[in-house]
Parts: structure tokens; C-alpha cells; sequence
């Protein structure tokens, strides 16, 4: 597992990558063995994402009838929601590149997003607990949670403009492939699992 020195120089990297400086890709390791690497990153976001479980399990028993309980099951369907909305974007990502003849570039495409997803899952987790600890001002929390989303869209564009080029089509596809499979899927996975909040 990566170790905390690694990922802050990983997060300088990326933060030089988001400003349209290319020197930081020289503090990602983007060979094969990084790529696999990377997927701690999903290890290093846990902390994050069980403070975001726990607001859901809050929102969800509130929404439910008064003897409703919940218990581990649906940490585990939180889980592997997750899970799913983390490597299906990847994949679809590869298949795009496959076609597009990019396939060279997938490698530090896997790396940047995986490492990306880190401090906006930190970035989350903070307005959880502000949302929790201050239901009062909730819609102020919905407002800045828009303004993450906006900031996670465009930090992962300029990222991918950075890695494939001023190619305004591919990019707007690649994040398009990064973002609304995820919505989607998360919606209908909630429902099917019968863990949804509406």
C-alpha cells in the first residue's frame, strides 16, 4: 500500500497537472506497476466514504418508519455500490480508447482519476459531517456539494486535456464516461438493493 508520503507527492502531481503544468506527471508513476498501485487509492478513500455511509444510514432511518433498523448489510450494499462506480467508468474508459486508438494514454488516464478521487472523497466527507452536525443550513451544504461536483468535473477535464490533447470531443466523452454511469448506476443500484433514500 502506497504510504503517505507517496500519496502527498501523488496529490502535488496531480494538483501541478489541474494548474496545465505536465511536470506532474514526473510525481505519478504512471507504468504498469502504478496502474495496479493506484487502486489503493479506493483504501485511502474508506475513511472518507464510511462518513458518507454513516450520513446515509442517518438520512436513510429518517426517512423509514420508526422500527426500521439497519446493520451491517447495508454498509456492504454501500460497499460494493462503490466498488461498481469505481471500475465500470475504468472500464468503458478502456473500451473508448480501444476505439479511439488510444490506448497508450489509458495507463496515466487510471492513474490521475484514481488518485483524483482521493481528496474529493476527504472534500465529502467534510460537508457530510457539516450536514449531519448542522441539518439546519442543509441547503447551504446542497449548494457547496454542486460546487465540489463542478470542481471534480472540471479538474478531471483539464487533466485528460492534458493527457490526450486539445481534442474538446474526446475529453467531453471521457468525462461524460467518468460522471454519468456513475449517477445512473448508483440510482438504480440504491433502489435495487433497497438501501435508496426517495
Amino acid at each position: 500500500m502506497p504510504s503517505y508520503h507517496e500519496v502527498r507527492l501523488y496529490l502535488s502531481g496531480l494538483w501541478l497537472l489541474v494548474k496545465g503544468d505536465a511536470q506532474g506527471f514526473r510525481l505519478l508513476d504512471i507504468t504498469d506497476r502504478g496502474v495496479t498501485r493506484s487502486f489503493w487509492a479506493y483504501l485511502w478513500c474508506l475513511p472518507a466514504m464510511a462518513v458518507s455511509w454513516n450520513w446515509m444510514r442517518l438520512s436513510y432511518l429518517r426517512a423509514a418508519p420508526p422500527e426500521t433498523h439497519v446493520g451491517g448489510v447495508f454498509f456492504v450494499r454501500l460497499a460494493m455500490i462503490e466498488a461498481i462506480n469505481w471500475v465500470l467508468p475504468l472500464i468503458l474508459l478502456a473500451a473508448l480508447c480501444l476505439l479511439l486508438g488510444l490506448a497508450r494514454k489509458f495507463p496515466a488516464i487510471v492513474v490521475t482519476m484514481n488518485w483524483l478521487s482521493v481528496p474529493f472523497a476527504y472534500a465529502s466527507a467534510v460537508l457530510m459531517v457539516g450536514v449531519t452536525l448542522l441539518p439546519a443550513v442543509s441547503h447551504l451544504f446542497a449548494i457547496l456539494q454542486m460546487m465540489l461536483l463542478f470542481a471534480s468535473v472540471v479538474c478531471s477535464s483539464r487533466i485528460l486535456r492534458l493527457i490526450c490533447g486539445p481534442e474538446t470531443l474526446t475529453v467531453t466523452a471521457m468525462v461524460l464516461l467518468l460522471f454519468v454511469p456513475d449517477w445512473l448506476l448508483t440510482v438504480v443500484l440504491q433502489q435495487y438493493l433497497d438501501i435508496s433514500l426517495y
